[in-house]
């Protein structure tokens, strides 16, 4: 099977209608979303509807979380909490209830396939990996992980493989996946990048091949940008897509 997989979308619906146009032309099987839907930008209806139609599974984001009432977000600054307020008010109530409804994992053993948003070591708690010494930390639970770890939370693109005793960072481009070794990738973000490359980020999993690729797509940046202002969100939301940070 070819699995379309993608994260961190964030409400932006112009980055996320091109992802899904890409991917069509990629013959893909199934789609699966890591996470964060909605938070910052201005389009959580129209984005959770479209994921809702296509993915297979969705795992729950942070953003999810605190938007959907299952996590204290107070500690957030002011601007996102603004955003996921304005999201919580505004959202369908059957989006709401999918919301409530997403796992913090998926583990689809009959590929070797592990999804979460953040790390997998402690689900709940939403932790970043994106440098070798956090992705180390999973080594204590390598027997858990899939051969192929997926997660978004960063908004970088990253490629980390896992002997049973030491982690190795790996250039964020296409590869086939080795049998002796686990891996845990970062599959970058749809809705709003953070590794200076404003395109959309998407990723293909050839489950035969056991080849993971990495896609990026242009999208209509002004459009969501001037959603983000239209919606009062802060300017700053708006103005980081077309840097890509």
């Amino acid at each position: 099977m070819r699995l379309g997989i993608l994260s961190d979308i964030h409400a932006n619906y112009e980055a996320l209608s091109a992802v899904v146009e890409a991917f069509k032309r990629e013959e893909i099987d199934k789609y699966y979303c890591l996470g964060d839907t909605v938070g910052y930008g201005g389009s959580p209806n129209e984005c959770a509807d479209l994921v809702r139609e296509i993915a297979k599974k969705t795992i729950l984001g942070n953003h999810d979380a605190a938007v959907s009432g299952r996590m204290d977000y107070s500690y957030y600054y002011e601007a996102a909490r603004h955003a996921l307020d304005a999201h919580a008010a505004c959202l369908s109530p059957e989006n709401m209830q999918w919301l409530k409804s997403l796992p913090y994992d998926a583990h689809l053993e009959e590929i070797g396939l592990l999804l979460c948003h953040g790390s997998p070591v402690r689900l709940e708690e939403f932790e970043y990996i994106f440098a070798p010494e956090q992705a180390r930390e999973c080594l204590a639970i390598r027997e858990q992980l899939g051969h192929l770890t997926l997660i978004g939370h960063s908004h970088l693109c990253k490629v980390f493989a896992l002997s049973k005793t030491n982690v190795e960072e790996l250039p964020s481009m296409d590869f086939e996946l080795e049998p002796d070794k686990k891996y845990i990738v970062s599959v970058g973000s749809v809705g709003q990048p953070r590794d200076f490359d404003n395109r959309a980020s998407f990723t293909i999993y050839d489950t035969d091949k056991k080849r993971f690729e990495f896609k990026r797509i242009e999208y209509d940046i002004e459009l969501a940008a001037d959603k983000v202002l239209r919606a009062r969100l802060e300017r700053n939301f708006a103005h980081r897509l077309f840097i890509g940070v």
